[in-house]
């Protein structure tokens, strides 16, 4: 019996080696390979009884978990944050887009790059609006942003995509938006990448490109991010 019970332990622990290797990193288009990791299991004990065998083998199915696994479910754990610690975008729109926006750092996708001709940078933040609704994108241009505007309001132009539906709304100049710039801080040594926050304000709506129909946006408060090196 003793035989047998051993025997029967050395297959639970073989099995879960064998198939405990589903890393999320594995590639479909390779063969699936079963490594046996014997040097990972529990060391095999004698019992002498059936109530023995059973608490042998959940001990073992404890001690056969591959070393990597605690890391790979650690790190399913931590958000991918697009738009840093602090990304935030939050306003409401009226006119032909009517939605509020409340998107967090888990909700959102932040861009952000020099303008041509180094003339400002522009600001772009994406996300879903609610289930049955389109996906958004935000750009907001700012000609006079510099890595050490802080505290001033600065002429703006803003775009509003509806992306996969073709319809763009955007302020015809410079005239109709502000961006008051909050802070620009640098979020690393590169002297590039940095964080900026602030609010915009529109007093007339951004007419649709191609239509009739226009969308008011007179506050939209942001955090996002900023590469002065990117193009």
């Amino acid at each position: 019996m003793r035989g047998r019970a051993n025997q029967s332990l050395h297959f639970f622990c073989e099995c879960v080696a064998h198939f405990g290797n589903n890393a999320p990193s594995w590639d479909m288009n390779r063969p699936l390979t079963l490594p046996k990791i014997h040097n990972n299991c529990a060391p095999l004990r004698s019992f002498g009884s059936k109530s023995g065998l059973v608490i042998a083998t959940l001990l073992l199915f404890a001690g056969c978990k591959q070393p990597g696994e605690t890391a790979i479910a650690a790190a399913e754990e931590e958000p991918v944050l697009m738009c840093g610690d602090d990304g935030r975008l939050s306003g409401k729109f009226y006119g032909a887009v009517k939605t509020t926006l409340d998107w967090g750092r888990n909700d959102l996708e932040c861009a952000g790059m020099p303008r041509p001709e180094g003339r400002g940078a522009r600001l772009r933040f994406a996300g879903n609006s609610g289930p049955d609704s389109p996906r958004l994108a935000i750009i907001i241009a700012i000609p006079e942003l510099t890595r050490d505007a802080e505290g001033v309001e600065l002429r703006s132009n803003v775009t509003l995509i509806e992306e996969g539906s073709g319809r763009f709304f955007s302020t015809p100049d410079l005239e109709n938006c502000l961006t008051d710039i909050a802070t620009v801080r640098a979020i690393d040594e590169s002297g590039d990448r940095y964080s900026v926050t602030g609010a915009l304000y529109c007093v007339a709506p951004l007419p649709e490109l191609n239509g009739d129909s226009s969308v008011s946006i007179p506050e939209l408060r942001f955090s996002g991010l900023l590469d002065w090196s990117a193009s």
